[in-house]
């Protein structure tokens, strides 16, 4: 009997990526597998420039990323098709109600699930929310609306920047069993900027940038 190895969701070689200031990254590879992937690091590490680089939002100096082997370089619409990013502070959707956001990803995204999207909005108590604009929202409330998105795209590549800042406690939890559940998936890499590792959830991978 023979077992065959995961197949590569990501891969990154040789990525290289400075501020004026100070370089965050050079020669960097990476290869990413289905499941979580961890990116550990303390403030001013680089934890969201990296989500940023992963998703083709920031221009890198240099090296090249290919999902499924689709490169950004040469072919950067087919490349952020298989990415779900929304940065956790923007502004962007503000007069958008949650229900709006939701079709926006719904048509970015191929394999949108809505039956993922009804478990989320329960489990993570979004109802009231829907018809709201998301400037109304609390922080914590525009961020259930991200992660709901998030796990309910397909994306091939899903990047969460710090999902359990601002949740309450019930949702934290909810985030957590989404995340043990998509340790399991066989064809999407879920790629968390954190502290610390999330409780109870099995990593592909850690990519720790340090203190």
């Amino acid at each position: 009997m023979t077992t065959s190895a995961a197949p590569t969701i990501l891969e990154v070689k040789g990525l290289g990526f400075r501020y004026p200031e100070r370089a965050l990254f050079s020669n960097w590879s990476a290869s990413l597998s289905p499941g979580v992937t961890l990116i550990l690091g303390g403030d001013g590490r680089g934890k969201t420039t990296l989500l940023r680089l992963l998703a083709g939002d920031l221009t890198a100096d240099a090296g090249e990323l290919s999902i499924n082997g689709v490169k950004l370089k040469t072919h950067a619409k087919d490349y952020r098709q298989q990415v779900f990013w929304t940065e956790p502070r923007t502004d962007a959707f503000d007069q958008m109600k949650p229900v709006q956001y939701f079709d926006l990803q719904r048509s970015a995204h191929a394999g949108f699930d809505e039956g993922m999207l009804a478990r989320c909005v329960d489990g993570l108590a979004l109802a009231p929310e829907l018809n709201k604009q998301l400037f109304m929202l609390s922080t914590g409330s525009k961020r259930k609306v991200w992660l709901a998105a998030a796990f309910a795209s397909g994306a091939a590549l899903t990047l969460l920047d710090m999902p359990f800042a601002a949740l309450d406690k019930a949702s934290i939890v909810d985030v957590l069993s989404l995340l043990e559940g998509a340790a399991n998936h066989p064809a999407r890499a879920i790629v968390l900027a954190d502290y610390a590792a999330p409780a109870g959830v099995t990593l592909a991978g850690l990519m720790d940038l340090g203190d």
